[in-house]
């Protein structure tokens, strides 16, 4: 949209130089809005799942590893992975999910679906009742 339009007006000679001091301004914020703000937000959410890994939490790491935190520092944590219990050291930036808090997220949005429902069903028995 953008480029035909400064293709229309650099063709035509219509609108001179100004057009471009307009249009680059709107293409920069058209690219940060598309591309690097929804990035930045994928960064702190990643961040935050780092931050709140707690021990018993499982995890995925960025390999594709499961596991469950055993231990946790201020930049690495061991997990057990396995039937036999393998403990591996690894990074903080190596969490790619946290299984256990997704499963607890999933749970609340179920229970309070649930809980509208309900609602929704006692509303309509109560017309019903009148």
């Amino acid at each position: 949209m953008l480029s035909t339009l400064l293709a229309t007006t650099a063709a035509t000679g219509t609108g001179g130089n100004w057009s471009i001091f307009i249009l680059m301004p709107l293409l920069f914020v058209v690219m940060y809005f598309t591309m690097i703000r929804p990035q930045k937000k994928q960064q702190k959410k990643e961040q935050e799942i780092r931050e709140s890994t707690q021990v018993g939490d499982e995890i995925t790491t960025i390999g594709g590893i499961i596991g469950r935190v055993v231990t946790v520092k201020e930049d690495s944590l061991v997990i057990e992975t396995g039937a036999d219990r393998n403990k591996m050291k690894i990074t903080r930036w190596a969490i790619q999910t946290n299984n256990t808090a997704n499963e607890k997220i999933q749970a609340e949005r179920e229970a309070a679906k649930a809980a509208k429902e309900a609602e929704i069903n006692a509303k309509k028995n109560k017309k019903e009742d009148e």
